[in-house]
């Protein structure tokens, strides 16, 4: 079984190697107690468990403190080993049989073994001691072993012990009639029993939440594995599941080969399927991940993922194959045979660096469809972006990248022939930390270009400066000037054969812009007393520049999806992009309150608007800058106390006050409400009207809510709920639906999710597949996790 890679797809695991038929595969848990082993027999016979009394947990002796100061020796062993030194309350040498025997609080260590007892017998010709009395073994990694009696050969490295207990990493105890070390690699015990649960405080005779009792365990250090023989899982006391052989890597190896816990489901479209996966640990610097999909309805599909770290970089690829129609959901859910194409999907990744100053990357993404990965439960993206990137860092003041990019629609109503190759796109900032003319200072410089299947390619270079320079007035007003100079240069053709034909961006193009703005605002605070201090504050910017009207003669790329709001209020240029400039004379006007309270509380609000000198149309409708005036933009926070918490923005028309855009999320923490440890609630609700300039847009009408809630069990294990749904006022439908749900202790945890969207398909309108997820988990902490999924 192997180590589990780090955490995947949501949860970690633990692998396993099962032989013969068992209900559930189990995994052991991290952090072995044993010093360093081998294979040994030390149970009365296997005849089974119940034959023999077994180990308990309880009584686990804790360290003792160090030992005072006592007569110190050595014993210096024959064959130049290491010598034996230690400490005890007494000493005796017989010098005829060269056995020295130390009694009372004795600690002795020979190179890096530590131990203690209350008896220690050493035969200095032999190299044999016997140690008697609460033995504690402490080995260099920090493991430790306890025992009534130890015989131990070989420099501490081999013996024999008997009554072993342990305490792990992680909570873990383990316990045996007796363990066996062999060659210092190999360690066996007989009769183990292992759990990392805590024993009930007011009845420690009760059997812990689970434990795993086994005939045989064998630990290898050179294998870096565990293996048990006649392993039996129990529950409450009760046996749940038993194995004739159960293996693991060693706790202490972060990674070994084997195989991983398998994932157990249905679906509509696979049927009944099992996942598979194998852990390979290549070497210290590299692993694979291999995952096969066996499936009821359809051919077996093939996972992969491949990790590996370099001196100066890292590289992962995650891939898959199978066949798969979607077309035809309801054939194949009721067995029925179609005609399957060869699909799959690869996300790639790598960065290395090149210097102290410069790095490169790249990330490869494609699949065949976007119904591929919801069905195999992927990475679910509506589209994907592949590029091939330089990226160089001059401590904070300079960042610089050139890339080069492919998109990849995955719905069938993507038009491939519009989608561009960007070719390239490059970018640098410089922001020195100093001030000049006692302002800041902020340069940026781009390149774009972008080419179309279909003919369609423009080249544009975009440069920018901004400097800002803020200063005070006599009465308490700040003021702060600020200017910003745009460069832009286009060349472009066959602009017409775009889904939005601009046959006017064809050809070469010049333009530039310059914003010059004062923004002034007056913070008024007033001292409320015992209720804290409240603030009223006025701001009011004039910004003026040069008219740049429509600017149609450039291809608008990246200046499409704009949304106005109390955020960009006062920005200079109000464009998402450097494909359009705000040009003209505005004003921007807005008034601030708030309330501070002592407790930390605050009620705060904003409301503004713009208004523009000119009549020009730079911005489409429904944008709330398609006028002069503009649409009243503002902003509400409540949250008078800890718990409470309501933010809300909107935006109403600036003719008709008609409401236009808003967005508002309430969150309310109640902490403990009786039994219930900690309960909260959230609401929310966003409008947003469709964009003309947005294909396919239609806006959005939604309400949310959710609620969640932990619940402290006597015992001190969690009981967790949380659900939440969104909903489409519009279409009077769910938009989606999650609930999660479950306990969990210090040793175990158990956990169910439901996951259930409603989204369809644009062409067919029906659901997509991969729409409903179901997964239910249960794992035994330091042992691994179970799951079984539905999609």
């Amino acid at each position: 079984m192997a180590a589990p890679p780090p955490f995947h797809r949501g949860w970690s695991r633990h692998s396993l190697l099962l032989g013969g038929a068992a209900g559930l595969a189990l995994a052991v848990a991290s952090g072995s107690a044993l010093a360093q082993g081998s294979v040994v027999n030390l149970a009365p016979s296997a005849e089974g468990l119940a034959s023999v009394p077994g180990p308990t947990l309880r009584d686990l002796p804790a360290l003792p403190p160090a030992a005072p100061s006592t007569p110190r020796s050595e014993a210096q062993p024959s064959g130049g080993e290491q010598p034996v030194t230690f400490t005890a309350e007494e000493v005796e040498y017989d010098r005829e049989r060269g056995i020295v025997t130390a009694r009372g609080n004795v600690e002795a260590w020979q190179g890096e073994r530590f131990l203690r007892a209350q008896e220690f017998i050493y035969a200095r010709e032999t190299g044999v001691a016997i140690l008697r009395g609460q033995v504690q073994l402490i080995e260099a990694d920090g493991t430790i072993l306890y025992a009534e009696e130890v015989e131990l050969t070989g420099g501490f490295r081999d013996g024999v012990l008997r009554e072993v207990r342990a305490r792990l990493a992680q909570n873990a105890r383990m316990a045996a009639n007796g363990a066996r070390r062999t060659g210092g690699t190999v360690t066996d015990l007989a009769r183990v029993v292992y759990s990392s649960c805590n024993l009930c405080a007011e009845d420690p005779q009760r059997p812990p939440l689970w434990q795993m009792r086994a005939r045989l365990a064998t630990q290898d250090r050179e294998a870096q594995r565990i293996s048990y023989r006649d392993a039996t899982i129990q529950i409450g006391g009760v046996p749940v599941l038993y194995t004739p052989f159960f293996s693991h890597p060693d706790p202490q190896s972060p990674r070994a080969s084997g195989f991983l816990f398998p994932t157990l489901g249905y679906t509509r479209f696979l049927g009944a399927f099992a996942e598979v996966p194998y852990f390979w640990a290549i070497d210290d610097t590299q692993d694979l991940l291999v995952t096969p999909i066996i499936a009821q309805h359809v051919l077996p599909n093939l996972g992969l993922e491949y990790r590996r770290r370099f001196n100066n970089g890292e590289l992962q690829i995650q891939g898959s194959i199978g066949y798969f129609d979607g077309n035809d959901a309801e054939r194949l859910s009721a067995g029925l045979r179609t005609s399957p194409e060869l699909s799959g999907h690869i996300f790639a990744r790598g960065r290395v660096a090149l210097n102290e100053n410069w790095r490169a990357g790249f990330n490869l993404n494609r699949a065949s469809s976007e119904q591929y990965l919801r069905t195999y439960r992927f990475d679910i993206r509506r589209f994907l972006v592949s590029d091939i990137y330089a990226e160089g860092f001059w401590g904070t003041e300079s960042y610089a990248r050139v890339d080069v990019r492919a998109y990849q629609g995955l719905r069938s109503t993507d038009n491939l022939s519009q989608t561009p190759y960007v070719t390239p796109n490059a970018f640098y900032e410089w922001a020195p930390g100093r001030k000049i003319l006692g302002g800041y200072l902020t340069v940026d410089s781009g390149l774009l270009g972008l080419t179309r299947p279909v003919g369609a390619w423009s080249q544009r270079v975009t440069a920018r400066a901004r400097w800002d320079r803020p200063f005070h007035d006599a009465v308490g007003g700040i003021w702060t000037v600020r200017a910003q100079g745009d460069l832009r240069g286009v060349v472009a053709r066959g602009q017409e054969k775009l889904t939005v034909p601009q046959p006017a961006a064809n050809g070469e193009h010049v333009a530039g812009n310059f914003r010059l703005a004062l923004d002034w605002r007056m913070p008024l605070v007033r001292d409320a007393g015992a209720w804290g201090s409240q603030l009223i504050e006025p701001r009011v910017q004039v910004v003026t520049g040069p008219s740049t009207g429509r600017q149609t003669m450039f291809p608008n790329e990246d200046a499409v999806d704009f949304e106005f709001n109390d955020a960009n209020l006062f920005q200079l240029d109000r464009f998402t992009g450097r494909d359009r400039f705000e040009g003209g004379t505005r004003v921007d006007a807005a008034l601030r309150g708030a309330w501070s309270f002592p407790n930390g509380g605050r009620v705060e609000g904003i409301v503004g608007r713009s208004y523009r000198m000119s009549d020009e149309a730079i911005f489409p409708r429904n944008t709330g800058l398609e006028r002069r005036w503009s649409d009243y933009v503002g902003r509400v926070g409540i949250s008078p106390v800890s718990w409470l918490d309501l933010t809300g923005r909107t935006r109403l028309d600036s003719e008709t006050g008609q409401h236009r855009q808003s967005e508002a999320v309430a969150r309310l923490s109640l902490g403990r409400v009786g039994p219930v440890e900690s309960l909260s609630f959230t609401a929310g609700y966003l409008y947003a009207p469709p964009l003309p300039f947005l294909t396919g847009d239609q806006g959005r009408n939604e309400v949310s809510f959710g609620v969640g809630g932990q619940v402290r069990s006597q015992a001190g294990g969690v009981w967790r709920l949380n659900a939440s749904v969104r909903y489409d006022v519009r279409r009077q439908e769910p938009v989606a639906v999650i609930a999660s749900g479950g306990y969990e202790d210090e040793c175990f945890i158990v956990e169910g999710r439901l996951l259930r969207r409603f989204a369809s398909d644009p062409v067919t309108n029906r659901e997509y597949l991969g729409n409903t997820v179901f997964l239910v988990r249960v794992g035994f902490k330091t042992v691994g996790d179970y799951f079984l999924r539905a999609i």
